[in-house]
């Protein structure tokens, strides 16, 4: 993932609902259900979001998704008749 985001960046919802490939409406009600950690500004509350936090989601959904692939391609579950 090529960007020029340091580590003490934030990043606005419509920046994180881009990184994560989601709706800027899911990174919303992700925030308000505590999946997701935010940051609140200014008078209107907008949101901002740590870009590390974003990072470790991300690396924590490669993993999941990569460990889910190794485990659907046998092994004790794997039943062929």
């Amino acid at each position: 993932m090529a960007t020029n985001k340091s580590k003490k960046d934030v990043l606005k919802t419509t920046e994180v609902a881009k990184l994560l490939n989601l709706h800027v409406n899911t990174v919303r009600r992700w925030s308000d259900n505590g999946i997701l950690k935010a940051y609140r500004i200014g008078s209107r509350g907008d949101r901002r979001f740590k870009y590390e936090d974003i990072v470790s989601i991300l690396k924590k959904s490669a993993t999941n998704n990569l460990t889910s692939r190794t485990d659907d391609e046998g092994g004790e579950n794997d039943r062929r008749y």
